[in-house]
């Protein structure tokens, strides 16, 4: 209802489509055909009659949904002007204007507004409200009519029901939508734990202690060595927010070792141009003790999470496109509630078909691992690499925004480039690829920033291949 999406609702049915839930639909759809079938002679064009109005139903509806703090997550005065106010209003002129033979349409259009706004993540109540506040002001145009009476009444009880049907279709998608995200990012913790564990756990002590070390440099050197950058701000420091308190939870131990980072930024002080301050001689002391205690709360947390098997790319050892919804999610929030900006970059291979045609598919996998291993070696800890499927991956840029994101993908499409498969026939496979861009722009549908990202790799393609754009 705030988003009127359009989308792949076949996909959306087919997850409802069994069971209980298949029954479910049936029984919707039935109730929904009856409800248009025997309403009394002209109730629905009286019902209809209430559309004449549907930019104030919009009108209000918005305003009222801006007022609330929550709603400025997922509402801009832009996204509303532009693209909501409009949606509402065909989705009023399509409800009530469908037919029994549309109920099928209606039922998969609802459908997939309710995993819309499971996948945004908007609070239930705020669509309980909205469709309240349109409830309203249709029954208010309703009881202000000159018709009889018996037909007023007949009208306004058809717009409540087909309110609540479709207001039902959405509580039904959002609910299974929500089992499958809990279960997602059940099954991402489950990975998150069992890939590499050990060897993350020492690169970050690895991180947190050359922090520490690059800090104690700085001192002794008298204002010749530079300052490291906030400890938060780190590469420890964002992989902890971005990837540690996901994989060990939000818990009282890590909330502790944010508080002790914050307080360490603190002793440190502000200095010019976004360095921190050389801290005062008694303030090291108190550094170095929390750094301390950070580092025996992360060694206990991580080292008692056991060795786990689960699911990644069985042949890169990449994360899969299963795990991305949680961590696209995760990005949103701190997004929204930090101010942290992100970036992605799709990253498709040039004329793959024609290596696997040329030398077969086992070189092809080779090819793969190799790009794989080049990615994941020229990013962050703190940022992720997925392979989408087939020839393409994708990179979640954390902490990036559009001039760095834009490095970062030449860089990889140069390492690509510079760096051929050598084959055991000792020749040198070169390679190429395409990427796009996209820096997210405070949208909370992650599917939206991942087909802006598409469609600039897909501009890279028709634009010669081998380079970047962004969308």
């Amino acid at each position: 209802m705030i988003e009127h999406a359009s989308g792949d609702t076949g996909r959306t049915l087919s997850r409802l489509g069994d069971g209980e839930r298949a029954q479910a639909l049936s029984r919707l759809a039935g109730i929904w055909r009856d409800c248009l079938v025997s309403a009394p002679a002209g109730s629905a064009d009286l019902a209809r009659s209430v559309l004449d109005h549907t930019s104030g139903y919009a009108d209000v509806f918005y305003t009222t949904l801006l007022a609330d703090p929550r709603a400025a997550r997922f509402l801009s005065q832009e996204q509303v002007r532009e693209r909501l106010h409009p949606g509402l209003q065909s989705w009023l002129r399509d409800l009530l204007n469908a037919g029994p033979e549309d109920v099928d349409a209606q039922i998969s259009t609802n459908l997939h507004v309710g995993v819309v706004h499971a996948r945004i993540g908007i609070p239930v109540d705020l669509v309980n409200r909205g469709t309240r506040l349109l409830r309203a002001g249709m029954l208010e145009r309703l009881a202000a009519s000159d018709a009889p009476r018996e037909l007023a009444f007949a009208a306004a009880s058809m717009v409540n029901s087909l309110l609540d049907l479709a207001l039902e279709c959405m509580t039904l998608a959002y609910a299974d939508a929500q089992e499958h995200t809990t279960r997602a990012d059940a099954a991402y913790r489950l990975f998150s734990l069992a890939h590499n564990l050990a060897t993350e756990r020492e690169r970050q002590r690895a991180l947190l202690l050359e922090w520490e070390n690059n800090l104690l440099y700085a001192m002794a050197g008298g204002g010749t060595t530079p300052m490291p950058g906030a400890l938060a701000e780190s590469e420890f420091g964002l992989w902890l927010l971005h990837k540690g308190i996901p994989i060990i939870g939000d818990n009282q131990e890590t909330r502790h070792v944010l508080r002790l980072m914050a307080e360490v930024d603190e002793l440190l002080g502000p200095g010019g141009e976004g360095t921190p301050a050389m801290p005062e001689p008694g303030a090291v002391w108190q550094i170095r003790k929390r750094l301390g205690t950070m580092q025996d709360l992360l060694a206990s947390l991580l080292g008692r999470m056991s060795e786990l098997e689960a699911g990644a790319d069985t042949l890169t050892r990449l994360l899969t496109r299963r795990f991305l919804p949680t961590v696209l999610r995760r990005e949103i929030e701190l997004a929204a509630t930090h101010g942290h900006v992100f970036s992605l970059v799709v990253v498709d291979m040039d004329h793959f078909k024609a290596i696997n045609d040329r030398h077969g598919h086992a070189v092809g996998d080779r090819v793969l691992q190799h790009v794989a291993g080049l990615l994941t070696h020229s990013v962050r800890s703190s940022d992720y690499v997925f392979r989408m499927g087939g020839e393409e991956f994708l990179v979640v840029l954390v902490g990036a925004g559009r001039a760095q994101a834009l490095q970062v993908a030449e860089q990889l499409r140069k390492r690509i480039s510079e760096q051929p498969l050598h084959l055991d026939t000792n020749e040198r496979l070169q390679l190429s690829a395409s990427l796009g861009v996209a820096v997210h722009d405070g949208h909370p549908d992650y599917e939206r920033m991942l087909a802006r990202a598409d469609r600039a790799m897909y501009e890279a393609k028709q634009n010669g291949r081998n380079r970047v754009e962004i969308g």
